[in-house]
């Protein structure tokens, strides 16, 4: 499938997806969301596609924010509607897609771009990289799942502080806030990403969607997210990938389950 607005190459069971609009600083418009969300579909729905990454294109950006231009003369039930539709169609289906999706953050991530890295299931950043929400600068609040997503990730009063102050925070302090996991070089981004991504490929998929299912439940309203632990704990002994890990396991050797 090709695409105006991004870029998609598959190797050895990991899928790069780049935001290819440089000029923009890869920001975030209606035609770009749209085709984000059909590459993680469609990556989400073919076995042989593992882990997803998803970075900027250049050296500058990741995703600068929004494409303002797009929604400056909004009315109130158009704002709500954009917030709306751009959650469910991208930022919710990527937070709870059963394959793996790392952001690869290089450079400036900010607004919707810094929603976009944190509705991925954990985050890498170069070292030139700087993130924040800016959006009460333009009178307006974060409307991709910004404000749930930084308390959970950095605790409420950071939170509250990035998006009052609408401030940026360089690799290091996200990386001690626990808003990035690792911090790396812009040349060593990608290859420590799929280097982890490797790891992650060597475990069973069937188990893997299992966990994102019952971590993800912790975080959601009227949810108990130990019964979902207790409900997909069991599921996962009745798949063939349980058969083939504990056998492995028995025997000594080296596990090769078969997905789903």
């Amino acid at each position: 499938m090709s695409y105006n607005n991004i870029l998609t190459e598959t190797q050895d069971g990991i899928i790069l997806i780049t935001i290819n609009r440089p000029k923009k600083l890869n920001a975030l418009n209606i035609d770009t969301i749209q085709e984000l969300h059909e590459a993680f579909d469609t990556a989400n729905k073919d076995k042989n596609i593992k882990v997803i990454i998803i970075t900027g294109s250049g050296e500058k950006a990741f995703v600068a924010g929004a494409d303002i231009s797009e929604f400056s003369d909004f009315d109130v039930e158009e704002g709500q509607e954009l917030a709306a539709e751009g959650q469910e169609l991208l930022f919710d289906l990527i937070e709870n897609l059963s394959t793996p999706v790392i952001a690869a953050v290089n450079g400036f991530a900010l607004g919707g771009g810094l929603e976009l890295a944190m509705a991925c299931h954990f985050r890498l950043a170069s070292n030139n990289a700087k993130m924040g929400l800016p959006e009460v600068s333009l009178g307006v609040i974060p409307g991709y799942g910004g404000t749930q997503r930084l308390p959970q990730l950095v605790g409420k009063g950071r939170a509250m502080e990035m998006i009052m102050t609408a401030g940026m925070i360089d690799a290091n302090q996200a990386l001690n806030y626990g808003l990035i996991n690792h911090v790396t070089t812009p040349e060593e981004l990608l290859p420590l990403c799929e280097k982890i991504a490797e790891k992650i490929m060597r475990n069973s998929s069937v188990a893997i969607k299992s966990a994102i299912k019952a971590i993800n439940a912790n975080f959601k309203d009227g949810v108990n997210g130990f019964d979902v632990e207790i409900e997909q704990f069991g599921n996962c002994f009745g798949t063939d990938d349980f058969k083939e890990g504990t056998s492995a396991f028995l025997e000594k050797r080296k596990a090769n389950f078969p997905g789903e």
